[in-house]
């Protein structure tokens, strides 16, 4: 019982599993498989002379048992706008890919800086996670391969360099 992302930097992943998905994952997409009751899956480097980075990410979902399922979406024109976009979603709002738990999962990839803010609430957790540039939650700057976890407040302000690559979380506490 898992909810699986896989979310590629570089490279292209390749994957297989025993419900029958057969795809290939490159950048600007993000991967969803709900382990659920039971799945086979195998992931490997498509690109036989370069490297493949990426991240997966394991959440648990509401509740156990659930059927296996898949899901997969590119967002590569939803980045031109440098702003974050919602990837990731309880029940796939906005177009996102669908997730089985209280999760809003948000990527950004800007050629520009920005800045956004976020009223949030202070039972959820926040996660910032920092793929190329320089992040700041909150006045707390983070570099490349930086992670950072916030709880328990209710405003928020990321601000970003051009160039900048990063994951953003928004969790049930």
């Amino acid at each position: 019982d898992m909810e699986i992302l896989s979310y590629v930097i570089e490279g292209a992943l390749a994957h297989q599993d025993s419900i029958g998905n057969k795809a290939v994952i490159r950048p600007g997409e993000l991967q969803r498989m709900s382990a659920g009751t039971g799945v086979r899956h195998s992931e490997q480097n498509e690109l036989k002379d370069k490297p493949t980075h990426f991240l997966q990410i394991w959440i648990m979902p509401e509740a156990n048992g659930l059927a296996p399922s898949y899901g997969q979406k590119n967002f590569v024109e939803d980045f031109t706008g440098g702003d974050l976009v919602l990837v990731a979603s309880q029940g796939g709002k906005l177009g996102s890919v669908s997730l089985n738990q209280d999760v809003n999962l948000y990527a950004a990839k800007s050629e520009k800086a920005g800045e956004k803010k976020f009223q949030t609430s202070p039972q959820r957790y926040l996660w910032v996670q920092v793929i190329r540039g320089e992040v700041s939650a909150n006045g707390e700057k983070l570099q490349a391969g930086d992670g950072a976890g916030l709880q328990r407040i209710e405003d928020l302000t990321l601000s970003w360099s051009a160039g900048s690559e990063f994951l953003f979380f928004d969790m049930v506490a």
